[in-house]
């Protein structure tokens, strides 16, 4: 009881407890615009039909293939929707060890952006997968006014609204904030430089507001398209690019921190937590036993082997 009590687990706890929506709110914006922010936009342009079939078609094949491997193998006897909702969250990648590893190596340019700019617009994909499954697989726990029966039709619609709506949400966004930050390109006042840095924070959460939770589209894709509207257009109208740059830097190193401690916090709950299935406290066994860990190390093989597939197939 005293342990369950002391200050590190009460704060591991509320940490847990913390609502999905408003962790993607605090932390995805502040993290994508830089991302977006940070690419050679030349390079982007030039491979962008690559990375968009490595985003939508290929984070889709990935999303199916990871859901046969949970449909088929796995003991748990989850509905198809259920593992493609499963596939969809496992389908995009996560390029910060990559991307480092890169950098340490001297890789090509190419190579590095095909790395950067596929996850940034497979994270958008990823989203707009695992919205339109989730919902068809809370439609089928019968549970009146939660999810929603999507068919091919009503999919191809929810698709594009959420992919095309959110990006032309995030061009918008970005051409007003590039009007801001020429009304303050005065170089007179460091006040100005201090307002952009300011803008821009404020537009990358405003935009991902506006197209997530307003406009029902994907906030992912609107807040990478603004980002790469502003370094299109607005890379000169920066007063101190040091002071925006050093900035989002800071920025962006504590939101990966404390994302990948709340991750560590979820993490050791679930596996942490007793399943009692009798009344004498020596019938608890963890929910995640040994076979679990098991079919873990299975399926980090098997995505592997996938995604190995899907990039040379």
């Amino acid at each position: 009881h005293h342990l369950r009590d002391n200050a590190i687990t009460t704060s591991a706890a509320t940490w847990v407890e913390i609502e999905g929506e408003v962790i993607l709110l605090v932390f995805l914006p502040g993290l994508l615009y830089l991302d977006s922010y940070n690419i050679d936009i030349h390079l982007f342009f030039a491979s962008f039909w690559q990375l968009l079939t490595f985003a939508f078609p290929m984070v889709l094949a990935g999303t199916t293939l990871t859901a046969l491997v949970a449909y088929k193998i796995f003991p748990y006897d989850w509905s198809f929707d259920l593992c493609m909702t499963f596939g969809s969250i496992l389908a995009a990648t996560d390029p910060v060890a990559v991307a480092v590893l890169l950098n340490e190596l001297g890789a090509p340019p190419r190579l590095k952006m095909h790395v950067s700019g596929e996850s940034l617009l497979n994270d958008g994909s990823a989203v707009v997968f695992y919205n339109i499954f989730s919902a068809r697989f809370l439609y089928e726990l019968g549970i009146s006014g939660v999810g929603e029966n999507v068919d091919w039709a009503e999919g191809f619609k929810k698709f594009f609204q959420l992919s095309f709506g959110g990006a032309c949400i995030g061009i918008a966004f970005g051409a007003g904030l590039l009007i801001i930050l020429h009304r303050l390109d005065h170089r007179l006042s460091g006040e100005d430089s201090v307002v952009q840095v300011v803008a821009t924070i404020t537009t990358a959460y405003l935009v991902f507001y506006i197209s997530e939770i307003q406009s029902g589209c994907s906030g992912i894709i609107a807040v990478v398209f603004c980002g790469v509207t502003v370094k299109t257009f607005g890379e000169t109208l920066y007063n101190d690019s040091h002071l925006s740059h050093h900035f989002w830097e800071i920025t962006e190193y504590l939101l990966n921190t404390l994302l990948f401690t709340l991750g560590g916090c979820v993490w050791g709950d679930i596996v942490s937590k007793p399943n009692v299935t009798g009344s004498r406290v020596e019938d608890a066994r963890f929910l995640f036993g040994a076979s679990d860990w098991g079919y873990l190390f299975l399926l980090f093989f098997l995505i592997i082997v996938i995604r190995f597939f899907l990039v040379f197939a």
